[in-house]
């Protein structure tokens, strides 16, 4: 591993870098949106079996249990008094800051995915050039030394493509699981405020 590493000339370095980067965004992301940091089930249960008049155990709950579901509900809770439209408003502009923190990680994964093959195709050209500079000075006895020294030249494209390719599948599948929890919070916001003004409309 490490001779393949260093065969790879400076380039190699900047993709090892990469990959760092990458896989310490995986795995920051990978935390915190797991779907019970997101969304407590103590959370959702509360809203789900929730009724007017438990407003105040709602807020416990949600100031117990810190997390995105909590804050949009504590701000639609803060703007009950309000109509609903305005009230609405106010969590839509709250979701989409909360939204954008959890994507937060996730550009830097698509720079990765963009910049990883082109950093190992910039190391190959060099090693190419390097390669067919000492050929043309020392003249080539062996097609064996050739072969051997664009094989190695490759190896930045290749290790390139291996850091591209999980950063591409983990922005896809994080991208996808930011929807969904968006979409999942957005239904549990509009039943806890279509529970409490129909109620207030029955006073």
């Amino acid at each position: 591993m490490w001779e393949f590493l260093r065969a790879g000339g400076p380039f190699m370095i900047l993709l090892v870098l990469t990959s760092i980067v990458g896989l310490a965004f995986i795995v920051e992301r990978g935390l915190a949106l797991r779907w019970d940091k997101v969304i407590p089930p103590r959370v959702q249960e509360a809203v789900e079996i929730g009724v007017p008049e438990r407003l105040a155990e709602l807020k416990q709950i949600c100031e117990e249990q810190p997390s995105t579901l909590s804050r949009l509900l504590l701000v639609a809770q803060e703007h009950l008094h309000q109509p609903r439209d305005e009230n609405v408003d106010v969590i839509q502009t709250r979701a989409r800051h909360e939204v954008v923190q959890l994507e937060r990680g996730l550009v830097v994964l698509e720079i990765v995915v963009g910049i990883a093959p082109l950093l190992g195709l910039v190391g190959t050209i060099h090693g190419l050039i390097t390669l067919f500079g000492d050929i043309g000075r020392a003249g080539l006895a062996d097609n064996t030394v050739l072969a051997k020294g664009i094989a190695i030249a490759l190896n930045t494209t290749l290790m390139g493509l291996l850091i591209a390719i999980p950063s591409l599948v983990a922005w896809s599948y994080f991208s996808k699981k930011v929807d969904t929890l968006a979409v999942e919070m957005e239904t549990l916001c509009q039943e806890f405020l279509r529970r409490h003004y129909r109620a207030r409309k029955k006073t």
